[in-house]
């Protein structure tokens, strides 16, 4: 299956490094490379050799079975040579640092390192180290870019754009990247966004941002067309952010009769894994109708095979 390329247009960054490094054009770019992937995605031989000869390394430093599986099986169809680094088994949970690391693997000549790390700004710090593209996958509480990319294109193929929704997102908003990076990448594109949590999870001056602030489950909800649900990032949580995780589902854990507040026809989703019977209903989360966070995993494939094509051959 040939896959057209958008030649006329070229990207801004060299690294993928943040929502905020890009612009309007660079996201309509890489979304519209993604577009081409869904179709590939779902034919019987799914093998490119786009990236034949190129080598990517996912060097994950936080567990991830969703993101990484994504990349790497993104990578694969692409035709590179994908390695996946074990950090717990690594050097560098004997003490090598963040930098040691780079040169090491700056010797072995990759093409493109895909990055997820604990610490904020820990892909800008590799990408100034090393001579190929960096694409972050998820820093800190900083940023997940790929994340709002999917999310984005998820949006778009159901509704067919993001400009003039009004979209919520809800939960653990100040720990989450995932978060930050929809709010930078809906705002570009002209939705408008509430943001709802318990004043324990709010980010202070979150509205500097441009998006309204809700303690409320049932008024952040009200006439929104996409409900969009976050996990509890509780391994970044020190102290006690919540009384328990039965009062948190009962105040803002999505259900029927908080989501009867949000437009009939309002999409549901959450970027995984789920907290099922905490942070949304197990019925609302496989609603055929409504859910579209099975498709956002698929999506996510052709976002990241989007993105590896792009900044692979941007070196």
């Amino acid at each position: 299956m040939a896959i057209k390329s958008n030649k006329a247009v070229k990207i801004s960054q060299k690294h993928l490094l943040g929502i905020q490094d890009l612009s309007i054009s660079d996201v309509n770019f890489i979304l519209n490379e993604a577009k081409q992937f869904i179709k590939l995605n779902k034919s019987k031989n799914k093998k490119l050799d786009t990236l034949k000869g190129k080598t990517q390394i996912n060097l994950f430093f936080e567990p991830s079975t969703r993101t990484q599986s994504s990349f790497e099986l993104a990578g694969k169809r692409l035709g590179a040579d994908v390695m996946s680094m074990n950090i717990v088994n690594s050097a560098i949970k004997k003490g090598e640092t963040l930098i040691d690391t780079a040169m090491t693997l700056n010797a072995m000549h990759p093409d493109i390192i895909v990055i997820r790390h604990q610490d904020s700004g820990a892909p800008n710090l590799l990408s100034q180290k090393v001579n190929c593209a960096v694409i972050n996958a998820g820093d800190g509480a900083r940023e997940h870019p790929t994340q709002a990319l999917l999310d984005a294109l998820t949006i778009i193929n159901r509704r067919g754009k993001v400009e003039g929704l009004k979209i919520a997102i809800c939960g653990d908003i100040l720990h989450s990247r995932v978060a930050r990076s929809n709010i930078y990448l809906m705002s570009m594109l002209g939705a408008e966004i509430n943001v709802v949590a318990p004043s324990t999870l709010m980010p202070h001056s979150i509205e500097r941002l441009g998006v309204k602030k809700f303690n409320d489950m049932k008024k952040g909800l009200d006439g929104c067309d996409i409900v969009m649900m976050l996990r509890l990032q509780n391994e970044r949580m020190q102290g006690s952010f919540l009384p328990s995780a039965r009062e948190y589902y009962e105040y803002f854990g999505l259900t029927p009769d908080k989501l009867k507040f949000a437009k009939k026809d309002a999409l549901i989703m959450h970027p995984g894994p789920m907290n099922r019977g905490i942070e949304i209903d197990t019925n609302l989360a496989d609603d055929i109708n409504r859910s579209v966070i099975k498709e956002q995993v698929e999506l996510g494939v052709a976002v990241r095979m989007a993105c590896l094509k792009i900044f692979c051959k941007k070196i």
